[in-house]
């Protein structure tokens, strides 16, 4: 799994290090096609066994275009797939060892072909609780007391937004540093709040007759989004004052 750059040896030349990227490189690479990706979601894929990345003499992460290509694959069966970490570690390595692997099904997935609903938003890909569970690799229990507080909330049909799995898997990911979820009625009251921000700015594009003009709201936005959590990212960065490399 770990890829190398050709040349030789590894050494803590600039020669070595040629054509090797830093994790923040490779956050803003990805951010591209991932927007919601973040260095702590890399470093967790990598805690996961799922990315070997090299490491300078001083510890830092280097990666390798071969590196960064696995981890938008990995983040496309997330995003696309809704699997589990574990059955995306088994395909991976079925493809390492040259064999031909059908990915599972896990609810319905997201594809090219989706068709906008006739409100001009597009179709929300949906996922049922027993897939959430699977998919999160999380129990019941946790679902429950996520969702006694907000952070995770079903639809009126009882189905989830596939972007729950996203949530669920970080909230589980925070749970390992000690950070319960009573901890973070405040983040998600902060994140209501932008999205109300972001709702007012384009929610006269959403209301005009034009089917065009709607969807040209949806774009603006996941763009205005994209730009609100890069920028909560970096205030949370100056308030800590640390710099992640």
């Amino acid at each position: 799994m770990l890829h190398t750059p050709s040349g030789g040896a590894r050494s803590g030349t600039a020669a070595t290090d040629r054509g090797l990227m830093s994790i923040g490189a490779v956050l803003n690479r990805l951010r591209e096609e991932f927007p919601e990706v973040t260095i702590s979601k890399i470093r967790f894929l990598e805690s996961e066994g799922l990315i070997e990345p090299q490491r300078t003499p001083s510890g830092y992460r280097k990666f390798s275009a071969g590196d960064v290509e696995r981890l938008a694959h990995v983040l496309r069966m997330q995003r696309d797939h809704y699997l589990p970490l574990k059955v995306i570690r088994e395909h991976l390595d079925a493809m390492e060892r040259g064999e031909a692997v059908a990915l599972p099904v896990v609810g319905r997935q997201r594809t090219g072909e989706d068709v906008p609903e006739p409100t001009g938003r597009p179709t929300v890909a949906r996922i049922g609780r027993a897939e959430l569970l699977a998919a999160a690799d999380i129990a019941e229990g946790d679902l429950a007391e996520w969702e006694s507080y907000g952070l995770i909330t079903p639809l009126e049909d009882g189905v989830y937004d596939a972007e729950a799995v996203t949530v669920a898997s970080l909230v589980s990911e925070l749970g390992r540093f000690g950070i319960e979820p009573r901890h973070l009625r405040l983040m998600k009251a902060a994140a209501d709040r932008e999205a109300g921000l972001v709702d007012q700015v384009v929610a006269p594009l959403r209301r005009h007759r034009n089917p065009q003009t709607r969807a040209h709201a949806e774009a603006r936005a996941k763009e205005l989004a994209a730009l609100t959590m890069r920028l909560h990212a970096s205030l949370v960065q100056t308030a800590l004052g640390v710099r992640l490399p």
